[in-house]
């Protein structure tokens, strides 16, 4: 590594350390939960999970069924924040179609489509055992 980027990697990492280090971390954290909610389909999504976070209440499931419901939609959010960071960062880098571009876009796309075709299987198996299995 060269001097000179090494130097800047250095200028990258923050001079923090200790309890302010986590402290400013988790407000980076909250900065990018706020940039992320200005895109419609992070709204959409919660909109989404919060109606299912409070189905998962609200139906009789047993203990296990709900931590797995509660932690599907987490997954789902969570592949939704990494969806959203990596078309920042393709867009950042050029505006200019190019195919590698359309491919990391569409990869994340189909990330977030696996995360919500494995709520909807959850879902629908949580259903039968509480509605059709007795």
């Amino acid at each position: 590594m060269q001097p000179e980027q090494k130097n800047q990697e250095q200028q990258n990492k923050p001079d923090t350390k200790g309890l302010y280090h986590i402290f400013r971390s988790f407000c980076y954290s909250l900065e990018g939960l706020k940039a992320a909610y200005s895109e419609c389909s992070i709204r959409q999504l919660l909109i989404f999970h919060g109606v299912l976070v409070v189905l998962i209440f609200i139906l009789p499931f047993e203990l296990q069924i709900r931590m797995i419901l509660l932690i599907a939609s987490f997954l789902s959010g969570i592949v939704e924040l990494f969806n959203t960071a990596i078309e920042a960062a393709v867009d950042h880098t050029s505006l200019e179609k190019h195919p590698l571009a359309k491919r990391a876009k569409d990869t994340g796309s189909s990330a977030q489509l696996l995360a919500i075709v494995l709520l909807i299987i959850l879902w629908a198996m949580a259903l039968w055992q509480v509605f059709f299995a007795k």
